[in-house]
């Protein structure tokens, strides 16, 4: 699809804060590609916000090459949100193909999209190519349990910061959103589909939702070009830490 407006990127577009950072940038002006396995929903989120639906598996390297291929030459804004948790055992309890799936997709596709887009993010119309990696306040502290899942995020935040290293001197900004509690459908995922236990993560208290994120994501990328926010951590009010929560 040729187009004078400027282009964005989101995997794990089919639900949650991928969705939500889609419309939003759509609103802005962007034309958005929406990445995911879910084509069915990635298509009526296209219709919805004129943007392009594609199909992508970031655990699947040739998935990721196929879905690049569709893109413009110069891409504005990458938005690497596909990934989430699997299960929440001990370490000595370890579903190892939990742990596998979810270093897969949050860490190694992660990386296989930057690695991907970097010659695209280059070209980017506007001189300054941006790319926000979704990582999680796992990526700044641990608790039982999620032993897998958190240190997939400390990747993710080791990536981001790698990245603005190697990068430097490029005209690309780097940044990173480390959300707390949002109610999306990321502990129905981990819990494998018991809507019971995934409610209960949020009884009680008031979580984030998906347009908590977005608007983030839309002010970062909105800065002047010489202005690169490294690093937001977004928390709700009845949230501090990971594993001490407010409820009523």
């Amino acid at each position: 699809m040729s187009t004078s407006k400027p282009c964005a990127v989101v995997t794990g577009a089919s639900s949650g804060i991928g969705a939500e950072t889609a419309r939003q940038l759509a609103w802005q002006g962007y034309q958005v590609y929406l990445g995911a396995r879910r084509l069915e929903r990635l298509q009526a989120l296209a219709a919805e916000i004129q943007g392009v639906a594609l199909p992508l598996d970031v655990t699947d390297t040739e998935s990721v090459r196929q879905f690049v291929e569709q893109l413009p030459e110069a891409v504005d804004v990458l938005v690497n949100n596909a990934g989430g948790a699997l299960g929440l055992e001990a370490i000595a309890d370890m579903e190892e193909s939990h742990w596998q799936r979810m270093w897969d997709s949050n860490v190694l596709g992660l990386a296989r999209m930057s690695k991907a887009l970097y010659p695209r993010l280059l070209k980017a119309a506007s001189g300054t190519g941006h790319l926000i990696n979704i990582g999680s306040i796992a990526a700044h502290e641990t608790y039982a349990g999620g032993g897998g899942y958190t240190a997939c995020k400390h990747a993710v935040k080791a990536i981001t910061e790698t990245l603005r290293v190697e990068w430097l001197g490029q005209p690309i900004r780097i940044s990173e959103i480390d959300p707390g509690l949002v109610e999306t459908e990321f502990s129905l995922v981990r819990f494998a589909g018991d809507a019971e236990r995934a409610a209960n993560v949020y009884a009680g208290m008031e979580p984030l939702v998906a347009a908590d994120i977005a608007e983030a994501i839309v002010w970062v990328v909105s800065r002047p070009a010489h202005v690169n926010i490294d690093e937001i951590i977004i928390k709700p009010r009845d949230q501090a830490r990971a594993g001490l929560v407010h409820r009523r």
